[in-house]
C-alpha cells in the first residue's frame, strides 16, 4: 500500500463521511493540533525514565489518537470515539499525587531547566492550542463537553508534570518576577 494518495494535492482532505473540506477548516485545525500534541507527548515520553509517568503518557497518547479520529468524523449522530468519562478525573488524580510532594506555588514559573521539563511545557502550550481549536470547532459543530474538559485537564497535567520533573531532577524552578 502506498502512503501517498495524491487526493490532498489540491488543498483538501477527506473526513469519515467521505466529504472533502479545505485543509485549513476548523475541524482539520482541531484534529491536526491534537495530532501535533500526540507527537510532542511522545517526544516528552522518550526523555523520561519514570515508568509510572511513561505509562500515564502512553494512556494520554491513546486518548489523543482516538480523539483526533473522532474529530475527523463528521457523520451525523456522533463521533467515532467517545472519551471515557474517567479521563479527566484520572488526570486530576495523577496531578494530586504529584502535587503532594511539590512546594506551594508562589510565582509563575518560566519554562526550562532540562529538555524533559521544557518538553512538558511545549506539551502544555500545544494542548492549550488544541483546546482553543476544539472550542472554535464547537461553535459550529457539536463536540462533547468532555473533550474540552479533558484537554483543559491535560494541559494542567503537563504543567504539574513539569514541576514534578523539576523536583525529581533537583532542578530549581525559574520564577517569573515582573
Amino acid at each position: 500500500m502506498k502512503i501517498y494518495t495524491k487526493t490532498g494535492d489540491k488543498g483538501e482532505t477527506g473526513l469519515y463521511s467521505g466529504r472533502r473540506i479545505p485543509k485549513h477548516h476548523p475541524r482539520v485545525e482541531a484534529y491536526g493540533t491534537v495530532d501535533e500534541l500526540n507527537a510532542f507527548t511522545g517526544l516528552l515520553k522518550d526523555h523520561l525514565t519514570d515508568r509510572a509517568v511513561v505509562e500515564e503518557l502512553v494512556e494520554q497518547q491513546h486518548h489523543l489518537f482516538a480523539l483526533g479520529a473522532a474529530l475527523a468524523d463528521d457523520r451525523p449522530g456522533g463521533l467515532a470515539y467517545e472519551l471515557p468519562a474517567s479521563a479527566a478525573t484520572r488526570l486530576e488524580g495523577a496531578m494530586d499525587r504529584m502535587n503532594e510532594s511539590l512546594p506551594a506555588m508562589t510565582h509563575f514559573v518560566l519554562p526550562g531547566g532540562s529538555p524533559a521539563i521544557s518538553y512538558a511545557h511545549v506539551c502544555r502550550t500545544v494542548c492549550r492550542r488544541a483546546e482553543r481549536r476544539v472550542v472554535e470547532l464547537s461553535e459550529g459543530t457539536q463536540v462533547p463537553t468532555t473533550v474540552v474538559v479533558y484537554l483543559n485537564r491535560l494541559s494542567d497535567y503537563f504543567f504539574v508534570l513539569s514541576r514534578h520533573l523539576a523536583a525529581a531532577a533537583g532542578v530549581r524552578e525559574i520564577k517569573w518576577i515582573s
